[in-house]
């Protein structure tokens, strides 16, 4: 699926005002039943390993996925559609720098109202635009029982103090994310938003790739890239992905654990 110019614009200009906007079908659903398929195992390993102390809150995992296999299928890590709003928003010249997982199970909570990263330059107060996004996309449909993301739009462009009293006052109501397998969404990480419970027995994974300007660097994430994955990419993959660590082999590029714990600001 390729998007016309005024397609792409229609969802550049969305995020920008809204800090949301939604490619709906996007992915085929049999890749992202592999996808799910597949994640079963490494949410596994996640539980076992995090114990009493899940990095995103109560039965809820931050799942940080190996760049190989599945998890480097150019049709979703160099998609045309996602890559013509992800330039326009941060430059052609930028870097992907995530690929992970956010995975709530059942007894999980309603996260605090967060965002996701702070301002450029705290003191100053102001925003700018946008220098870090996230696409999202499900491995089950995202329903009121699974835990659908909370958002409050617009509030990318607001302090969050004062997005907070306009939350609270109900000028601004919260959004809830409903998406189905294949959709996919693209945001600014900027805007106060929430986790909300899973009520089902199943788990719900969000996949979450991350973007941002090339000159923005958070070092506690990044994407470990296998030499011999590296190197079958697509150019633009590839350009993408030049400031992440290159290892020799996929043994030395696994991650035994996550170290991106504090993600709430």
């Amino acid at each position: 699926m390729k998007l016309s110019p005024a397609q792409a614009r229609a969802h550049v200009d969305e995020v920008r005002e809204t800090s949301v906007t939604v490619l709906q079908g996007l992915i085929p659903t049999e890749t992202i039943d592999a996808w799910n398929l597949a994640f079963g195992p490494l949410l596994a390993a996640a539980v076992s390993r995090e114990g009493d102390n899940p990095n995103r809150g109560p039965h809820r995992y931050y799942v940080t996925l190996p760049f190989h296999g599945v998890w480097a299928d150019p049709g979703i890590v160099d998609n045309d559609a996602v890559m013509a709003v992800v330039e326009a928003l941060v430059g052609d010249d930028g870097v992907m720098c995530q690929l992970a997982t956010d995975t709530p199970l059942l007894g999980s909570e309603h996260q605090d109202l967060h965002r996701d990263t702070q301002l450029l330059f705290p003191e100053s107060g102001v925003e700018t635009p946008p220098y870090q996004l996230a696409v999202n996309f499900p491995l089950i449909d995202v329903t009121d029982d699974t835990g659908p993301m909370e958002y409050a739009p617009g509030t990318h462009m607001l302090s969050k103090a004062d997005g907070m009293r306009r939350i609270e006052s109900g000028e601004i109501p919260l959004v809830r994310a409903y998406m189905r397998r294949g959709d996919v969404m693209i945001r600014d990480v900027r805007h106060i938003h929430r986790g909300t419970p899973n009520r089902s027995t199943t788990p719900r994974p969000m996949v979450v790739v991350g973007y941002s300007r090339r000159w923005l660097h958070r070092p506690e994430v990044n994407i470990r890239v296998p030499a011999e994955v590296l190197v079958g990419l697509p150019e633009r993959a590839r350009r993408w992905l030049r400031h992440n660590p290159v290892f020799e082999s996929r043994a030395e590029a696994a991650r035994e654990e996550e170290s991106y714990r504090a993600f709430a600001y």
